[in-house]
């Protein structure tokens, strides 16, 4: 552990102590890992528990406009539950479940688009995608717009809120005794990689993804095995699949970048949003990228006094082998930043600052980074500098974190001063 001098601007200087990821379990579990040994996340629990969730219905059978939205658990693997998520009404709900059009929305508001949503569940083994339920799910991932559903349940909806930091809250949830659709209208797009049998995964994602289809639509295709060589396909769990098209879709965006020709400055953006403050760098060098987070004393994941609790994971050009330590948002932003420099032609090394503050009350999933990240890129207002000094000018008046905990959390600002010294002694 490091001890250093943590300037707050809302009250006085305080001493402070910085933590990497592996003395600080909660931040490298998010409640999905239980690395505690717990049998239950006690940080979840208890900030369930204080949330009152608002009785949708109390009915066993309920008629609804599937935005349209479907589920599908990891817990049980190879036999998950899988089901659709429905409101109890009819209608356009496109937006409860279309995280790209969620950017600019309060917390309170983003919860009550997904505690409006119904779980039904069916418990099925993965491989298992015969059978009219199954087909129903499916032609519910590829439609184009909301579908009318009529559920029957076998119980009253229990009246729990799920929380994960990498998928969306999910409200009530019940299991399902019948489910009728009403005429799904299929995204034509959608179609075509569903009765492609030859063509794989990752190809169809990035067709898909370059027929201007969102990716949360592509995510949900993803999980209800409507793409892939025939023999391959599957159920995926939905928080596996949210990740794996984010790095499908990175990865070949990134193959396009490397053919580009460098930056000419360093380009450094800067925004906030539900408490995340973010500071994305881009150097002009070939690619690389490197994603740094920092959770304040008293957030969600660090419930520290006193303490900042600070990880990073990284690639260099030849990309990243292993699962990222710091999780799906890792390749969310990834996807951001390979968006953005596909776009306007060039090849960048990326380094990305993340700092959680306390206003970031409850995880809402990983699309929120994915969203932030590409709506502060796209709007294109950044600080051309000249070195890496001015950099760190700029990063000391924007994030509280000092430099010098940034610099030895990072791997890519270590490469850039060895590269620059290693530069200047040949020189000599």
């Amino acid at each position: 552990m490091k001890v250093f001098k943590f300037f707050d601007k809302n009250f006085q200087t305080k001493r402070k102590k910085i933590v990497r990821y592996t003395k600080n379990l909660c931040v490298i579990c998010k409640g999905t890992k239980l690395l505690c040994g717990k049998p239950k996340c006690p940080i979840l629990v208890k900030l369930q528990a204080q949330l009152k969730l608002k009785s949708l219905t109390q009915k066993k059978e309920i008629e609804g406009s599937s935005p349209p939205s479907i589920f599908v658990g990891r817990l049980g693997y190879p036999k998950v539950f899988v089901g659709p998520l429905v409101p109890p009404f009819k209608g356009n709900t496109e937006s409860l479940d279309r995280p790209e059009k969620w950017y600019g929305k309060t917390i309170e508001e983003i919860v009550n688009f997904r505690l409006s949503l119904i779980r039904g569940m069916k418990l099925i083994k993965v491989n298992d995608l015969e059978g009219k339920f199954q087909s129903y799910l499916q032609e519910l991932a590829i439609s184009k717009k909301h579908v009318d559903l009529n559920v029957k349940f076998r119980k009253k909806p229990i009246q729990k809120i799920i929380l994960r930091d990498d998928v969306q809250p999910i409200g009530p949830s019940a299991s399902l005794e019948k489910i009728e659709m009403e005429n799904p209208k299929a995204d034509k797009r959608m179609e075509k990689v569903y009765y492609d049998y030859d063509l794989k995964a990752s190809d169809a994602v990035f067709w898909l993804y370059n027929k201007n289809i969102e990716v949360s639509r592509i995510q949900k295709a993803f999980s209800v095995g409507v793409m892939g060589i025939r023999k391959n396909r599957k159920f995926v769990p939905t928080r596996w699949s949210i990740t794996a098209v984010d790095d499908i879709i990175s990865k070949k965006n990134i193959e396009i970048v490397k053919n580009f020709e460098t930056l000419d400055k360093i380009r450094v953006f800067y925004g906030e949003y539900i408490g995340n403050k973010w500071f994305i760098v881009l150097f002009p060098r070939e690619w690389s990228y490197e994603l740094i987070e920092a959770w304040y004393p008293k957030t969600l994941w660090n419930q520290s006094e006193n303490e900042v609790a600070i990880g990073s994971d990284y690639e260099f050009f030849d990309g990243k082998k292993e699962y990222a330590s710091i999780g799906g948002c890792y390749y969310a932003v990834r996807l951001a930043i390979s968006e953005y420099l596909k776009r306007i032609k060039r090849q960048a090394t990326a380094l990305v600052i993340r700092e959680i503050l306390p206003d970031y009350i409850m995880p809402v999933g990983v699309w929120q980074t994915r969203e932030a990240v590409r709506n502060i890129l796209s709007e294109n207002k950044f600080s051309e500098l000249e070195s890496l000094k001015e950099v760190f000018d700029l990063m000391k008046r924007k994030i509280e974190i000092p430099i010098k905990i940034i610099i030895s959390n990072s791997q890519i600002l270590k490469n850039y001063l060895y590269q620059r010294r290693l530069k200047e002694f040949v020189k000599l």
